[in-house]
């Protein structure tokens, strides 16, 4: 089977968690410790909820995901989880072994080198896509890190509409792993890239990708 190939876009726009990021790396532990800490603040009770409903979350606003963690519980509670992840979360990129996925860092250099943009847009908060760009070391290679917890947006389609007419790009790639990055590419009428190495998705999520990869050094094929 050929490889599509497609004309080197201006700019690349990445998703963070399960595109770049190994997010598990980090966060079973702290996912296991924040709930500790509800339970002893009194804001929580009964066992943790599985770790693969959070896992399974991941690229969903903070908001949704609770209300699929933990549906039962107020909205106190969801905001405490708030804050408890994104502490213990920074704590084991900070102490623990944070880790990109195979080829990720060599290939940015590649796309960099080639005049390629590069840019993050995740829907998660702004201290924890930052820090996981420094933490992984790959942070130097953006021009530009996109969070909806910085910028507010409901969608990744408007958080991508945002960083494209700030920066003024003409042409780019959605890179991503969930159906929010394909949604928000065919938003902003970009190429879409589905990364089908992380498993955290659904079936069908990236139905309406142009194109799949399975490692992620297998987007430099792609290009002309």
């Amino acid at each position: 089977m050929m490889t599509k190939k497609y004309d080197q876009p201006d700019a690349m726009i990445f998703d963070m968690d399960g595109t770049l990021f190994r997010t598990e790396t980090i966060l079973i532990d702290a996912y296991y410790r924040m709930f500790d800490s509800l339970r002893d603040e009194k804001l929580y009770e009964g066992e943790t909820p599985p770790v693969e409903n959070i896992l399974n979350s991941l690229g969903m606003l903070l908001a949704a995901i609770w209300k699929r963690v933990m549906p039962d519980a107020s909205e106190e509670t969801h905001r405490r989880a708030d804050d408890l992840l994104l502490e213990y979360e920074i704590d084991e990129l900070k102490n623990g072994k944070p880790e990109l996925y195979e080829g990720v860092e060599e290939t940015l250099r590649i796309l960099k080198e080639r005049g390629i943009r590069l840019f993050v847009a995740s829907n998660g908060l702004e201290p924890y896509v930052k820090d996981v760009a420094y933490y992984t070391g790959i942070k130097p290679l953006f021009e530009d890190l996109y969070s909806a917890g910085e910028y507010k947006t409901a969608s990744k389609v408007e958080l991508v509409r945002l960083l494209l007419e700030k920066h003024q790009i003409r042409s780019a790639w959605m890179v991503g792993d969930r159906s929010s990055d394909m949604e928000a590419a065919l938003g902003n009428n970009l190429i879409a890239v589905g990364c089908d190495y992380a498993k955290f998705r659904s079936s069908g999520e990236l139905k309406d990708a142009d194109l799949r990869i399975t490692s992620f050094s297998d987007i430099l094929n792609h290009l002309v």
